[in-house]
């Protein structure tokens, strides 16, 4: 999977050839673009999202599967992006057809109300409680999240678990959600080389976003606690059923109180 403006996503597989402008227009109308031969790209924010952005790219992503247009293998929202990959055989017969099709779809879903990204007959979000052990061996850089933030350890758990969190779109790992936003006192940087193996259920911070791993993985970001949560199921019958949490989707952390906040 692959969405613009995901902190910790990995590159992607192969360096596509971009067309066109990468930036929505004044008018608020989608720019579709081409990435290499076989995919597009609907911008439909500027580079720094919010909360309506990611809303209307999971509407416009959500318009698109349920327009079910001949050709199209797979559509992927992203922050202010979704990728629509395409079937070789089908579209490339006539590419500018293809092209107008998506824009015409994106446009008109980009006019109405932000959606929640959930796949036709998913629509209503849901809202998950997940309990967090914070600090101590399970949030190794709880600490150090402190200190460059001002606060206390405490006060860095009891922000993190005050707010409930959307989830924005999954990616870089399977089952992993990337979540938003953190309040900007909570806004730190992944680290600067990251570790080999972060364990599975462990909680970060990266920027302003944070996520669970749902494995594990090497990653960089800013371990504060850990859940027992199962993100990911490997023995689903399908990947929606594999992941726990899917766009639109409100997260609550809870702390465990037999969590060790130094």
């Amino acid at each position: 999977m692959r969405g613009d403006g995901l902190a910790g996503a990995g590159p992607p597989a192969a360096r596509p050839r971009l067309t066109g402008s990468g930036v929505a227009g004044r008018s608020g109308r989608p720019r579709v673009r081409w990435v290499g031969e076989l995919a597009l790209e609907v911008v439909v924010g500027p580079d720094r999202p919010d909360l309506r952005t990611v809303g209307r790219a999971q509407g416009v992503g959500a318009a698109l599967l349920a327009a079910d247009l001949p050709g199209v293998v797979d559509v992927v929202p992203g922050l202010r992006t979704v990728l629509v990959t395409l079937d070789r055989t089908r579209s490339l017969d006539d590419p500018q057809r293809m092209r107008a099709q998506v824009r015409r779809v994106a446009e008109r879903a980009a006019a109405g109300p932000p959606g929640r990204g959930a796949p036709p007959g998913q629509e209503d979000p849901r809202t998950l409680t997940i309990h967090v052990r914070y600090g101590g061996e399970d949030g190794p850089d709880l600490a150090q999240v402190a200190d460059e933030t001002g606060l206390s350890p405490e006060a860095v758990v009891d922000r993190h678990a005050g707010r409930a969190y959307t989830v924005l779109a999954l990616g870089f790992r399977p089952g992993f959600a990337f979540l938003g936003f953190v309040e900007p006192a909570l806004a730190v940087p992944r680290l600067a080389t990251p570790r080999l193996r972060v364990p599975r259920g462990s909680v970060g911070l990266a920027g302003r976003q944070t996520g669970v791993y749902p494995t594990d993985a090497p990653g960089g970001w800013r371990l504060i606690g850990r859940t027992g949560a199962a993100l990911f199921d490997p023995g689903a019958a399908t990947l929606a059923q594999a992941c726990l949490l899917r766009p639109g989707d409100r997260v609550q952390f809870e702390a465990d109180p037999a969590g060790a906040v130094p």
